[in-house]
């Protein structure tokens, strides 16, 4: 008789389990599309449209993009609550984060928009 995975891990230690689940959850999260990481969030298109300043179907659009401009992931990212980092990594050095995107194609009134909207989403998050 085949044995489940889910009955060979449950007759695991509790702390080989927990260490089973973390990694899992680790290798979902490298791996997640930008509309499964707002589902995964339980955001809705609707939602992020909102924050954002467009129509719900402009975000369909931009989960379904390929290629997009920096600015765009990380309007959509900072609408979600989240914070986007871009980090190069080579063999053999330590990882190197890249800023020069930070202050990509902001005007006064980008920054502006950008800061209302960190205030918005910590304002939900409290």
């Amino acid at each position: 008789m085949a044995k489940r995975l889910e009955d060979v891990i449950a007759t695991l230690p509790q702390e080989r389990q927990q260490a089973i689940q973390r990694e899992t959850e680790r290798l979902i999260a490298e791996e997640l599309s930008l509309r499964e990481l707002r589902k995964t969030l339980a955001h809705s298109q609707e939602m992020i449209g909102k924050k954002l300043g467009v129509k719900q179907a402009e975000v369909s659009k931009i989960e379904r993009r390929a290629d997009m401009y920096v600015s765009t992931l990380r309007d959509y990212v900072e609408a979600m609550g989240g914070e986007l980092d871009i980090i190069v990594r080579f063999p053999q050095h330590a990882p190197v984060r890249i800023n020069q995107f930070e202050d990509l194609g902001e005007t006064a009134s980008t920054r502006s928009r950008r800061a209302t909207r960190r205030k918005a989403v910590a304002k939900e998050n409290s």
